[in-house]
């Protein structure tokens, strides 16, 4: 039996060719936050051709991103005070 990976931002945003720090995170997130409810993660106007193309991937792949994805969108969709 195989165990699925676990995956977190920082590995992420490294997948992506982006800084990996928490804090380089942050400033990522905090700079394209509000992202609209009505578009794909994939699709932000943020990500060059190749960063929307992994994640699309990573979106549809067996599911080992799925939940560091789904942090990621949540983020960038609401701020901390938005979920209280």
């Amino acid at each position: 039996m195989q165990l699925s990976a676990h995956h977190d931002l920082p590995e992420l945003f490294c997948q992506l060719g982006l800084p990996s720090e928490g804090s380089a995170i942050e400033r990522f997130i905090d700079a394209h936050r509000p992202l609209s409810l009505q578009l794909r993660l994939c699709e932000a106007p943020f990500w060059s051709p190749q960063q929307a193309h992994a994640l699309e991937t990573m979106m549809d792949a067996s599911g080992e991103w799925t939940e560091v994805v789904d942090d990621l969108n949540v983020r960038l969709r609401y701020r901390a005070c938005d979920l209280f």
